[in-house]
């Protein structure tokens, strides 16, 4: 079945198996390119009807189905042994070690698993993109050798594959007594993450990887005018700024080389739960949006550039007075910091949600009442009425949840936080749809309204009325 040599009859019309590509062509279309003496036609040779006949060799390669249905089978297998390999090494600790590492390796490698999971989430944004009429590589500004949605899920597909097969390692080897082994293995992990980010050598996706770069480098330092690409992956960062807490928690465990032990448990050791680097790092992300809008308002003098950077600048309270938990009395905490901190966390997410929809996806009340005339305003296959309901409602429960989890004294339970974190991503995942189609509505009202200023006739003005919702 997968190679070799195959002896055919003469009078098969037919030298293919479903599935595979043809390996022979027909006999009259050989005849006719020259080749007949290829093959003995079935005719009286020297007088005798039964003439010898040569056998034909050929190459018969698998289907892409039973290629694909292969690498199944070897992924379940995978995930069968990495499940088993890491249950055994749980069971192998004590009940009062098993949590403390667990909690450990949760922390080492939930950044990574949830940046998998994103990327999983893009690959399927733009796989619904190229199926509509939305020219997201015109929006982003992509050249022609972008990533497509296959070449995304192939980077998610080895990303799950080699951050699960890690913490396996990593939980294999401690409990068989190799401490300094299991604690090189998130230390590789990191390592191998950031050298493949900055490989110089033109491999690996190496303009996508360089365009991803110039991207953060202009979120971190917005220096010049902010294009969509830059302000719509800054948004997806603030998403990820719990992400971005635990990389930092992680990192200053290796840095301290306290990996594999339980010297950091103590709350108020360097990289510890009361560590003022973890409300300064999740602030991060706010702030360089925050930075983005007051530069955009600097360029192009929109106020509502400015609404939206008090909408970030609502995320800092949040933030920094749940953190003042630690740092209080616990009177002062209840009576007095609590309710400030209650309040602020009412208004960023009452905020966020208002933006969401008002402003990011441009759901006016006239067109919320308009929904059955869902071509007037989607490209996708999202048009129609519960799907905008549904991620209307879906977003205003994420964005309250996601204000506990920028709680920074809210980190008890992590499988509860690693939940509400999915859950975020989630969210962002289905804004992302809203917000790119609403983008290319603009650019395209964008010919119709510079036409309506150059020859404003009767018949352009009817036109441009019909399509006027089309655009809002």
């Amino acid at each position: 079945m997968f190679g070799g040599q195959v002896a055919a009859p003469i009078n098969s019309p037919h030298l293919r198996r479903s599935g595979s590509r043809a390996v022979v062509s027909d006999l009259g279309a050989e005849l006719g390119n020259g080749v007949e003496n290829s093959y003995v036609h079935p005719l009286e040779i020297n007088g005798s009807k039964n003439a010898s006949i040569p056998l034909v060799t050929a190459a018969i390669v698998p289907s892409p189905t039973l290629l694909w249905r292969f690498k199944v089978l070897l992924f379940l297998l995978w995930g069968f042994i990495c499940g088993k390999t890491g249950w055994q090494s749980v069971m192998r600790m004590s009940a009062d070690l098993r949590d403390l590492f667990l909690y450990e390796a949760f922390l080492y490698y939930n950044p990574l698993l949830l940046v998998t999971t994103m990327v999983w989430l893009w690959g399927i944004n733009l796989w619904v993109f190229s199926r509509s009429n939305i020219n997201y590589a015109k929006i982003f500004d992509l050249d022609q050798n972008h990533l497509t949605h296959r070449e995304i899920w192939k980077c998610a597909t080895w990303m799950t594959i080699i951050v699960p097969t890690s913490m396996t390692a990593y939980l294999y080897l401690y409990s068989n007594g190799e401490v300094s082994l299991a604690a090189s293995q998130p230390v590789l992990l990191y390592f191998a993450v950031v050298m493949l980010l900055i490989f110089p050598f033109d491999i690996f996706y190496f303009s996508s990887r360089y365009y991803l770069l110039r991207a953060l480098w202009r979120i971190v330092l917005p220096l010049q005018a902010i294009t969509f690409s830059d302000f719509f992956l800054a948004d997806i960062l603030t998403s990820m700024a719990k992400v971005f807490s635990d990389i930092e928690r992680s990192v200053c465990r290796m840095v301290h080389r306290q990996v594999a032990t339980i010297a950091w448990f103590e709350a108020d050791s360097v990289c510890g739960s009361h560590s003022v680097a973890i409300p300064l790092v999740l602030v991060l992300p706010y702030l360089f949006r925050f930075f983005q809008c007051l530069r955009q308002y600097r360029d192009i003098g929109e106020r509502s550039a400015l609404l939206n950077a008090l909408k970030y600048s609502t995320a800092v309270p949040v933030i920094f007075l749940s953190a003042l938990k630690y740092h209080v009395l616990p009177e002062s905490w209840t009576n007095f910091y609590r309710p400030l901190w209650l309040l602020s966390s009412v208004l960023n997410s009452l905020y966020s949600f208002y933006w969401d929809v008002a402003r990011d996806w441009d759901f006016s009340f006239a067109r919320m009442f308009k929904f059955n005339k869902s071509h007037l305003y989607s490209h996708l296959l999202h048009g129609r009425t519960w799907v905008y309901f549904w991620v209307i409602g879906s977003n205003l429960i994420l964005r309250c949840t996601w204000t506990y989890k920028l709680s920074a004294h809210l980190h008890n339970n992590y499988l509860t936080v690693f939940t509400i974190a999915a859950l975020e991503i989630f969210r962002r995942f289905q804004w992302i749809f809203f917000r790119v189609e609403n983008e290319w509505n603009k650019i395209n009202s964008r010919p119709n309204m510079q036409l309506s200023m150059n020859d404003p006739s009767d018949d352009e003005v009817k036109l441009l009325s019909s399509s006027a919702g089309y655009n809002v």
